[in-house]
């Protein structure tokens, strides 16, 4: 008896002492497998997220440039200064403020000059509006062509509060919206309006099919209309992105023959239904002229 208690104790003992060491061995598998895929994982998203981080940083930085490069058109003699106006630079940036009596006529000078940068949609007299020209322009405050103050006011409010950006914003964009409707003789607020469809004001956003930006624009398919501005990275730049939706829109009414048709075309229907699109369109841009007191244009 004493004899075969002592193999089942050691038995015993050995069972004891493998039973955490197989768990360990268990449990360590397992979660080297979830290393391994999530490192496979990591190893498929990032290097598109990386691009993509990347494309994003550079139009950032295009966007603000101070030497005017970038979203020139190559047959503009001088290329617009992408930089904020003198009177909107911080301290120590740019010149040194004054201590003259004519100083504070210079910055009300300066300030005046902006805003009519802003309005025309000229910079220096010579290019095209500017994303941070019409920002500054809306941080003053300043009139839009054919839009009263009050006008002005209501519509940027409408868009702030309905679609969560910033309200000088808000005014740059409504500000560039008028100032390529002229361009293109579109109604402004149909551009906000289909702005509000397709991206609900987030310029860097891109659908599966690859359409970027405010206006969706699809930069495989327009890279002509892209390339004077700098290339398909533009297409995240908001003035850049309206001024080109514009242009899409426009040939579509025009070759469809209607505002129904051609919206029906900007957003690639080739049959006899558009998928409600244009309703919800035309929609959005009656709440925006209720919203605005701003009667909408044919």
């Amino acid at each position: 008896m004493p004899m075969r208690s002592v193999p089942e104790r050691l038995r015993q003992g050995v069972r004891a002492v493998l039973r955490p060491v197989g768990e360990f061995v268990h449990v360590s598998a397992i979660y080297l497998g979830l290393a391994v895929l999530t490192t496979l994982g990591l190893s498929l998203v990032l290097p598109s997220m990386r691009q993509q981080s990347q494309q994003l940083h550079e139009v950032v930085l295009a966007m603000f440039q101070a030497d005017g490069g970038g979203y020139a058109s190559d047959d503009e003699a001088e290329v617009s200064d992408w930089s904020l106006p003198q009177a909107a630079q911080m301290p120590g940036e740019g010149a040194a403020p004054t201590a003259s009596p004519d100083g504070a006529a210079a910055d009300a000078a300066d300030a005046d000059q902006a805003g009519q940068t802003g309005q025309t949609g000229q910079d220096g007299g010579a290019g095209r509006l500017t994303f941070a020209g019409a920002l500054a322009a809306s941080l003053r405050d300043q009139p839009i062509q054919g839009v009263t103050q009050a006008q002005a006011h209501a519509l940027r409010s409408y868009l702030a509060r309905k679609y969560r950006i910033a309200s000088s914003v808000a005014g740059a964009l409504i500000r560039t919206a008028f100032d390529v409707g002229r361009e293109r003789k579109l109604d402004p607020q149909l551009l906000l309006a289909v702005i509000a469809i397709e991206s609900r004001y987030n310029p860097f956003v891109e659908s599966a099919v690859g359409a970027q930006g405010l206006m969706q624009v699809m930069t495989s398919v327009h890279r002509a209309k892209l390339r004077p501005s700098g290339g398909p990275a533009a297409a995240f730049d908001p003035v850049v992105n309206i001024r080109v939706g514009a242009q899409i829109l426009a040939d579509c009414i025009r070759r469809r023959g209607g505002l129904e048709g051609g919206l029906a075309c900007y957003v690639g229907a080739t049959g006899p239904s558009d998928g409600g699109y244009g309703a919800r369109v035309l929609a959005e841009r009656r709440r925006i002229a209720l919203a605005s007191g701003i009667p909408p244009k044919d």
